[in-house]
């Protein structure tokens, strides 16, 4: 059963003057925009938008959400909306001025018959809509397409929203509860612009925090909770921040090349984590082509950069080992890496940013060949839990 999306988009800004809330900006991008990237992310093959009217600013939202490769109509009425959506699918219904994260969209995304999301009524922000027992709709529905032809045969003057919720009530709708802490990681329905920024701060914090592995848990996560929020408002060039990298990476490699150890490695090391910053950066602004570059460099960068410190320390020792261990840990690590795209990360797995951030703290302690013979045995345990875990898979 396919996945459809709602989004409604007609409530004008309470703090702007003839704007709609869903053309406000949020996280880099306009809300209606993160809305149906929620969606995208959830499975949605179609996305409806019901407007009050065509302003500039939604058109073009609307035409950059339809870059993304999906169908995307717009409608008038719940008779239009009816047209358009497939019998057969199931309905994930935004409420205008929402605001959330994926892991909310997932808990009402999967297969299953009308259902609200719901909160505690006392602990409401004034904006959710009460659907009685004590519960109010916190701003998504899974909806029967059988909702919105009900919807078409009543008289047109009625709220969509407010409207589709009772007829899911009417139809028994399961009750949903919002996750622990989701109020505090920016879930709400708002339409004021202030209020949107600050909940994009949360979200976006959120967003950049979901790595699974202990490098990216405990130096990229909190690097970007405090510098993606801060550069999505003031649109810093993703760009420029990669050039940057760039340049910080050259200068690396090259003082690697002229057996800098510890400076190269600290210089690459640092490139790396800009480059992963960038990365989520250009993710969030849909700037895919750029996100896919950022993301090779992320890779590649570490495994130029241990080649080169095992070139380094080889040449310092007078024997060829170090240079072996190098190329056994690059090795490794690119394999395990390639098997990590088809199976859960566990916290400990190492990517290659991790490996060479401890190369480069045996090579800033003055021990460069044992930061490289650790390096080795933590990819190569990374590239042994990788195979056992595609084993029991398969």
């Amino acid at each position: 059963m396919m996945l459809a999306g709602l989004l409604i988009a007609t409530h004008d800004a309470d703090d702007r003057l003839q704007t709609l809330t869903a053309t406000l900006p949020f996280g880099g991008v306009t809300l209606i925009e993160y809305q149906a990237r929620l969606l995208i992310g959830a499975g949605a093959s179609q996305i409806v938008v019901m407007v009050a009217r065509l302003t500039p600013e939604l058109l073009g939202a609307i035409s950059r959400i339809a870059r993304r490769g999906i169908t995307v109509d717009t409608v008038r009425s719940a008779a239009e909306a009816a047209e358009k959506l497939h019998p057969l699918s199931r309905v994930l219904m935004l409420a205008d001025g929402l605001t959330t994260t994926p892991d909310v969209i997932a808990t009402l995304a999967r297969e299953g018959g009308d259902a609200l999301l719901v909160v505690d009524e006392e602990e409401r922000d004034g904006t959710f809509e009460r659907v009685g027992g004590g519960m109010a709709w916190a701003g998504i529905a899974r909806l029967d397409p059988r909702r919105i032809g009900e919807l078409a045969a009543l008289p047109r003057d009625y709220d969509m929203e407010s409207t589709l919720v009772r007829l899911a009530s009417q139809a028994r709708a399961v009750h949903v509860q919002l996750p622990a802490g989701a109020l505090m990681r920016g879930h709400g329905v708002d339409h004021r612009g202030g209020v949107l920024v600050e909940r994009g701060r949360s979200v976006l914090a959120a967003a950049v925090s979901t790595g699974r592995t202990w490098f990216d848990r405990l130096v990229v996560a909190p690097l970007a909770r405090l510098l993606v929020p801060l550069a999505v408002p003031r649109t810093v060039p993703v760009v420029g921040i990669a050039l940057g990298a760039a340049a910080v990476a050259i200068i690396g490699l090259g003082s690697l090349s002229f057996g800098r150890m510890a400076l190269g490695c600290v210089l690459v090391t640092t490139a790396t984590i800009a480059c992963a910053l960038a990365g989520m950066l250009a993710t969030l602004r849909d700037e895919d082509h750029q996100a896919r570059a950022l993301e090779w460099a992320t890779l590649g960068l570490p495994a130029l950069a241990l080649l080169l410190d095992g070139r380094a320390a080889a040449l310092a020792a007078g024997q060829g080992g170090p240079q072996i261990v190098a190329v056994a840990a690059v090795v490794a690590g690119a394999l395990a890496e390639r098997a990590s795209g088809v199976i859960d990360r566990p916290y400990w797995f190492a990517t290659p940013p991790a490996l060479l951030a401890i190369a480069t703290l045996g090579a800033v302690v003055g021990a460069p060949v044992a930061g490289l013979a650790i390096t080795a045995l933590v990819a190569t345990a990374t590239l042994a839990g990788g195979i056992e875990l595609l084993r029991r898979q398969a």
